[in-house]
């Protein structure tokens, strides 16, 4: 028998299944047995020797695969959906780990998507507190003057929520056809982020691309195709979230 123990929403989540933060919330509603016992105690460790149901679903630890899509637009960032429409795991038909987005992009949008079997590394990745970097380029119809652009770092307010960018550059502007095109840098992730806070400024946006996330680039993809991370590639990505928490 092992002797390595580690925390029932760990495992949980390295296996694939869930977030870390979703399976603390299906240990505390009584939805995970470890060797045919409920569970509810958050502190409760378990060995690889003990049988773990989520759910009713025994678990299965898979080895922690990380992929990198260059999505394109018109997909949806999700293993499925009800309206039959396209989704970001259709790109992956010869990948037998059951893989999830680590976030998401818009249907609209294109870019950099990454896609895990392993909840921790996406829970962390993506949690707002640590705040990697995601780079996106946008065209946007109008030419938005230097004073409205540095509305983008002090933040514009919509339903509820303050949307900024931490830092901007206009890349190019064409005055005959009213569009500009601007790269954005944020560390939030909030739902239409970027559409959002263009449209409150009055600039709508015409087409989005998110160009890099964290250290990783689209660099050698074309739209449509993905490859793996590499092990120093994912040490990056968490040595980076987690010295912008230290920062």
């Amino acid at each position: 028998m092992s002797n390595t123990y580690e925390r029932l929403q760990k495992v949980i989540a390295q296996s694939g299944v869930t977030s870390r933060r979703k399976a603390e919330k299906l240990i505390l509603e009584g939805k995970v047995k470890v060797n045919n016992k409920v569970v509810k105690e958050l502190g409760t460790k378990v060995s690889p020797d003990d049988k773990i149901e989520v759910e009713g679903i025994p678990l299965e630890k898979e080895i922690p695969v990380y992929y990198l899509l260059y999505k394109p637009r018109g997909v949806i960032s999700s293993v499925k959906d009800e309206k039959g429409r396209k989704v970001v795991t259709d790109f992956f038909p010869d990948v037998e780990e059951r893989i999830y987005p680590v976030g998401r992009l818009d249907y609209d949008t294109s870019g950099i998507l990454l896609l895990s079997n392993d909840g921790e590394f996406a829970n962390k990745i993506m949690h707002p507190k640590f705040g990697v970097e995601k780079v996106y380029v946008a065209k946007i119809k109008g030419i938005p003057s230097k004073i409205e652009l540095a509305q983008l770092r002090k933040g514009v307010r919509d339903k509820g929520e303050v949307l900024k960018a931490i830092r901007y550059r206009v890349i190019s502007t064409d005055k005959k056809k009213n569009v500009s095109v601007l790269e954005l840098t944020l560390r939030e992730g909030k739902n239409r982020h970027v559409r959002r806070m263009m449209e409150q400024l009055g600039y709508p946006v015409l087409k989005l691309k998110r160009e890099r996330y964290g250290l990783l680039t689209l660099d050698g993809l074309r739209i449509g195709e993905y490859r793996k991370l590499n092990p120093k590639e994912v040490k990056q990505m968490l040595n980076l979230a987690t010295q912008i928490v230290e920062d």
